[in-house]
């Protein structure tokens, strides 16, 4: 009956696994896929495996069976996966409410959870090994405080919320997860080796458990307070708690090495612990900010979520699943050695691919390491679904189990061992040459700084600040000969860096960090840059110069340094790059037809909807688009489309808009639809963080939204902006409404982002509405002769005016920036006419007329070069 419990539940385990590596292989294509990917692991599969192993072992080892049984176990099961599923869509979705009753009923389940384990282990202090339930009481009580703190953290802000962020992070890994495994392992590691559980590691494991529950709450009281050394101190005495702990584990391994899979994935997660707690302390202690310690913080949570609570996991049911499956001794051999197939290749794949996506590595090295890692990580879950369809035939009679046994081992045999792991460290060894080699600058290979001078021995350090967009100082000063180190500090709310042409680079640095860029021996003038897309071009340059009778070429004043001092190139290290590149200008066709993949972006405009409460998730995603036949741009979107979604409602209507950044570098957003302080709900955002941003429309129109995070005017070039439309009071019905929102578009590299050069001498290369040149001339808007047609028009710029006119059609009414410029309810008849709306960037309006007959009416900027650069669609008339 248990072991169908079992099998059965932890199906429920190996389902959520799934989930999160579909969308970690399609997470382009997924709104917040890392927040995403993290709590499919976290709140999902980690968390079901919890409450359905902390039950087995609490009962197994306090010898009593749990209150309520199976089926109360089974409905809170249920009651979490509901809890789970309710935070996971709430967030999508933008639903707050969802977001907060799914928290609050995985909070309650985990007390009641709780509840249930407490009188085992109370009644279980007289059994050898029962007090190791109270680690499983304890894990199951730091749920609700971390599902609390991850509530609070949805309407943070700035100190609030790095402290909430730091605080959730830690409770829910190192206490719901952690104290739940490290509770496991006093027993689960021996059985895995094989060797006896002797009384000085039950000795350790008591003693740590106070310690881990008191670092617990230093970190929640400097989080409370605002103290960065006091969580600090926590997470360090969490390191000396798992020193203590682990000190036994270290002894049976010793004692016998870990032979097995699921061993092995298990040992290598208590490492990628160990060693992510000691960095975390360090980062926290040395954080210069809350949102400082905010960033460090979540650069360690991919390598504690996969490092440590993915492999402990995957371990773990990789050693229980066989005994679990049952049916005899050679169907559980048969089942095991399913799982151990390619065990070498898995782990160093793992473990290889995530260290090397944790370090600094070029971008190609990273995005390589890591899909080697999740088909390594992918692969147990798939052999644990193999290893039930092996049990089962082993059980077979006649001697088919004996056959079945047989061949699982040679296949082990041929998958697993030595062989396999040295393959896969060479495949890691390829995958890091080949990335060097395809960019050698992003690891310091590029043109030496010191160029043959003779050091002098000395070091000068130098101090940098970088703020509003500047290097401060910009210029430094140093003899030929001497080693350079440069700090630098953000003062700026956004991410910076600091790279050379040399190659040396600070690496990103978050608002109120500090980064160090070891410069080493300089021999010639070096030209810098922050490589953030689109920072170096509002002016974050920097240079230093050598002085000296030593300079190499005798050259000064920047005579010396790269081409890339004087040109538009260089966000090196930045995903996108490529600006040396030659524009995809050169690739321009406005007479070609579109491809075959192409789909128009629908202009009709639908109407507002009843409600008077609007909620909306705006996910920031990174897409290569077609922006003119044959002719790509990586745009920065929101929601995946340039324009963005259109948001629509009336005079009066709240808008609740949660912004998500799926992207890779910070982003904003500014609604001209509602009125209030910018400071918060416009503020930048990094990659994986979200905010919450609410504004009720007074005021009726066409407005703009768009990313206001420096240089806006690339943001905007590049994708980032769309519109809400409030109608009027009293706005008459028609038969037809479109929305037309003109831009313009700077051409980079086939595949790259817009020019920041282009966009700052204001040259467009394309002039287009609602994102694609002439796209209407291929799929044109339509009416019928007679028809009311309302068309919408909002210029998004970011820099040229339009003057929008329909060839062949005169326009009765005419509706600018909030005013009826002709018609309009109550007005009087006339026979005035209007033949163009007239729109400055960022402004709106509409335009109403009918067609007097059949035939094609062009819809054109009369700004007539930008009409020939795209701007020119048209209306079907029949």
């Amino acid at each position: 009956m248990r072991a169908r419990w079992l099998v059965r539940t932890n199906a429920v385990v190996v389902a959520w696994l799934v989930a999160a590596a579909a969308v970690a292989v399609a997470h382009r294509w997924v709104p917040a896929a890392p927040w995403l990917m993290t709590h499919l692991l976290l709140l999902g599969a980690a968390s079901t495996a919890i409450l359905i192993w902390s039950a087995h072992f609490a009962q197994a080892l306090g010898r009593r069976p749990v209150p309520g049984g199976l089926r109360r176990q089974a409905v809170r099961l249920v009651l979490h996966q509901v809890g789970a599923l309710a935070v996971l869509a709430g967030l999508a979705a933008g639903r707050g409410g969802a977001v907060a009753a799914g928290a609050a009923v995985v909070g309650a389940n985990a007390l009641w959870h709780a509840g249930t384990l407490w009188p085992v282990a109370r009644d279980a202090l007289g059994t050898r090994l029962g007090w190791t339930t109270r680690y499983f009481v304890g894990s199951a009580l730091a749920l609700p405080v971390g599902a609390a703190l991850g509530w609070r953290m949805v309407d943070a802000a700035g100190d609030a919320a790095g402290r909430a962020y730091v605080g959730h992070v830690t409770v829910m890994l190192l206490g719901w997860v952690g104290l739940a495994v490290v509770g496991t392992l006093v027993t689960l590691w021996p059985t895995m080796l094989r060797v006896p559980l002797e009384p000085p590691a039950e000795r350790d494991g008591r003693r740590a458990l106070p310690v881990l529950a008191g670092a617990l709450g230093l970190v929640l009281a400097g989080a409370a307070t605002g103290a960065r050394p006091v969580a600090a101190l926590g997470l360090a005495a969490y390191l000396a708690g798992l020193a203590v702990a682990g000190r036994p584990l270290v002894a049976q391994a010793r004692r016998r090495a870990p032979d097995t899979f699921g061993a092995w994935s298990v040992g290598a997660s208590l490492v990628w612990l160990v060693g992510v707690v000691g960095a975390w302390a360090a980062m926290v202690a040395t954080a210069g900010s809350w949102p400082d310690a905010q960033a460090r913080t979540g650069a360690l949570v991919a390598p504690l979520a996969v490092g440590f609570t993915g492999q402990v996991l995957l371990g773990s049911l990789a050693h229980l699943g066989p005994m679990a499956l049952g049916g005899g001794p050679a169907a559980v051999r048969a089942a095991r050695d399913v799982v151990e197939r390619g065990r070498g290749a898995r782990l160093v794949l793992a473990n290889g691919g995530l260290l090397l996506f944790a370090l600094p590595t070029p971008s190609l090295v990273r995005v390589g390491a890591s899909m080697l890692a999740l088909a390594a990580l992918a692969a147990t879950p798939v052999l644990l679904v193999r290893a039930v369809v092996v049990s089962r035939r082993a059980r077979r009679p006649d001697g088919a189990a004996a056959e079945a046994v047989a061949a699982a081992q040679l296949l082990e045999r041929r998958r697993g061992g030595r062989g396999s792991a040295l393959a896969a460290a060479g495949a890691l060894v390829l995958l890091v040459a080949g990335g060097v080699a395809a960019d050698p600058a992003a690891v310091g290979l590029g043109a030496p700084a010191a160029g043959g001078v003779v050091a002098t021995g000395r070091v000068v350090e130098v101090a940098v600040t970088a703020e509003d967009m500047r290097f401060v100082p910009d210029v430094v000063q140093v003899a030929a000969g001497d080693e350079l180190v440069v700090v630098v500090t953000n003062a700026d709310d956004v991410v910076h860096d600091l790279v050379l042409d040399s190659g040396a680079s600070s690496g990103r640095i978050a608002p109120g960090a500090t980064g160090r860029l070891e410069v080493g021996v300089v021999g010639r003038d070096l030209d810098g840059w922050c490589s953030v897309a689109g920072h170096r071009q509002m002016g974050m340059v920097f240079a230093v110069d050598v002085v000296g009778d030593d300079v190499v070429g005798g050259a000064t004043d920047g005579d010396a340094r790269g081409d890339a001092a004087d040109g538009e190139s260089g966000d090196h290290g930045d995903a996108h790059g490529g600006e040396d590149a030659p524009s995809a200008a050169g690739d321009l066709d406005l007479m070609a037809a579109p491809g075959p993949g192409f789909a128009p972006y629908d202009p009709v405009l639908p109407p507002a909807e009843d409600a008077t409460e609007h909620h909306v998730t705006l996910t920031v995603t990174e897409v290569e688009r077609e922006v003119a036949p044959g002719v790509t741009q990586t745009l920065w979107t929101f929601g995946g489309t340039a324009p963005g979604p259109v948001l629509r409602g009336r005079v009066g209507d709240t808008f609740v808009v949660t912004l998500v950044n799926d992207g890779t570098i910070g982003h904003s957003i500014d609604f001209h639809a509602g009125a209030l302080a910018p400071t918060e709900p416009m503020r930048t955002i990094e990659p994986g963080e979200s905010l919450t941003y609410t504004f009720t429309a007074t005021r009726s129109g066409v407005w703009m939204y768009h990313c206001s995070t420096m240089p806006m005017s690339l943001h905007i070039a590049n994708g980032m902006f769309g519109a809400v439309v409030i109608d009027p009071p009293d706005l008459p019905a028609v038969d037809r409404e479109y929305l037309i929102v003109q831009s313009e578009v700077y051409l980079g590299p086939q595949g790259g982002i817009a020019d920041a050069g282009r966009i700052a001498a204001e040259r467009p290369d394309l002039v287009v509405f609602n994102g694609y040149a002439n796209q209407y001339d291929h799929a044109p808007l339509t009416a019928r002769v007679g028809e009311r047609v309302r068309l919408w028009v909002l210029d998004a710029g970011p820099s040229r005016a339009t003057s929008f006119h329909v060839v062949g059609g005169q326009f009765d009414t005419l509706f600018r920036e909030g005013a009826w410029l002709l018609g309009g309810p109550g007005a009087p008849p006339t026979t005035g006419g209007a033949q163009a709306l007239a729109l400055q960037p960022a402004e709106g309006g509409f335009v109403e007329l009918t067609f007097p007959e059949p035939g094609r009416y062009p819809f054109v900027s009369h700004v007539m070069v930008d009409a020939e650069r795209g701007a020119h669609g048209f209306v079907e008339v029949r």
